[in-house]
């Protein structure tokens, strides 16, 4: 049995799990079977088209399929279920020369492959992953709808009541950005690595935006922006977002469209549409380099200027896999040796009017919340946790 790693399934959803295995090879089927029905409910189906009139009757959490079988092969399938129930997570199996076939069959909606002959232990995991990435997606619609709900039932209360407004709010807002930190941190866990990035990153841009004295609604926005940057990353499949080692032409392509994916989640949110401005332009380059839009200089927004340096000080100091944390001295030279290249020259010079031990200070406190530090404008203690609502919080192929 694999340790899962990263968001939790819960017991009640890895008891009941319900699966449905498709294979044309009987000996694969009986294994898959064998492995899988000890922990999960499981169906076997000999066909995609058998695998159909099982789900006009039942509902599965996770469809692992075959993609090469006579009459209609898995990628068809996967059309098929698409059109009828988007709650089913679906895992290809390919052979080793059908590899393109896999990724044209993620591009449609599959959330992982594996590919034969494949060991057991890569399966197991493959369908633990699928299984909590639903649960996640499913727990995150549920309390998307709760809270529409309790925001309907508070607005009509106050019309009622005439309770205090300001209050209400107040208090709608801290339930929505703990939402929001609560979904940054679920997709920081599908990467070890990544841990606590969003968090500090947050941190280095309200630095940042304060020097350029953004309005505190200007610095709620870009925190939301840099607490979602990845977000999109949540529609792209393990396979390619945790390999090890370098990704190919067509897997580099298929991680860049994150971006696209981001911009799409947060459409028609009106609290994060400035947010969502960030999340789209967040790869883009001072010289236009970038993607997706290739825009330059000050068409892109301040935000995700800001963040492109926040981003790149981050993953420069942090520890990964294959080099040690660089101080932030080392990550100042990086930043000048880039500007007006990567980044824009302002931003950089707001980086580099800070000393290095402050940085150094909100990295700590980005990892230790609820320190109290002082204000060296005003003299004043303040708590970190409340830094964002006051407005006083403060390659180069640094990360994917």
């Amino acid at each position: 049995m694999i340790e899962s790693v990263g968001v939790s399934l819960p017991q009640s959803l890895n008891q009941t799990a319900r699966l449905l295995i498709i294979d044309d090879e009987p000996n694969v089927l009986s294994v898959l079977y064998s492995l899988l029905s000890e922990q999960y409910e499981c169906t076997t189906a000999s066909s995609a088209i058998e695998a159909l009139e099982y789900m006009k009757d039942e509902r599965y959490d996770l469809v692992l399929s075959d993609i090469m079988m006579p009459g209609m092969t898995g990628i068809e399938l996967l059309e098929e279920i698409n059109r009828s129930n988007r709650d089913v997570v679906v895992i290809l199996i390919s052979g080793n020369l059908n590899i393109q076939s896999a990724i044209e069959a993620m591009r449609r909606g599959a959330f992982d492959y594996v590919t034969k002959p494949f060991n057991l232990s890569d399966v197991e995991a493959a369908v633990q992953r699928g299984l909590r990435h639903r649960s996640v997606l499913k727990a995150n619609q549920q309390y998307e709808q709760h809270l529409q709900e309790l925001v309907s039932l508070r607005t009509h209360e106050l019309s009622v009541a005439n309770v205090s407004l300001n209050t209400t709010l107040e208090k709608l807002y801290l339930n929505y950005r703990a939402t929001l930190r609560a979904l940054a941190a679920a997709l920081e866990a599908r990467d070890v690595e990544t841990k606590g990035h969003s968090e500090r990153v947050v941190a280095y841009c309200l630095g940042l935006g304060k020097h350029f004295g953004l309005t505190q609604r200007d610095l709620i926005t870009l925190e939301h922006g840099a607490l979602l940057h990845d977000i999109g990353k949540i529609g792209v499949p393990d396979a390619i977002l945790l390999k090890r080692g370098a990704l190919t032409e067509e897997e580099w392509l298929y991680m860049r469209r994150h971006v696209e994916y981001g911009a799409q989640i947060l459409r028609g949110i009106d609290f994060l549409d400035g947010a969502r401005k960030i999340v789209a332009q967040h790869h883009e380059r001072y010289d236009g380099s970038g993607y997706p839009g290739k825009l330059e200089g000050d068409l892109i927004c301040l935000g995700a200027r800001i963040f492109a340096v926040a981003d790149a000080v981050d993953a420069i100091t942090s520890t990964r896999p294959y080099r040690a944390a660089r101080p932030f001295e080392e990550a100042a030279d990086e930043l000048i040796r880039c500007s007006g290249k990567h980044f824009d020259p302002a931003v950089v010079q707001a980086f580099l009017a800070v000393p290095m031990d402050t940085w150094r200070e909100i990295r700590q406190l980005a990892s230790e919340p609820g320190l109290v530090i002082k204000d060296n404008a005003t003299g004043k203690d303040i708590r970190y946790s409340m830094l964002a609502m006051s407005g006083d919080r403060s390659a180069v192929e640094w990360t994917r």
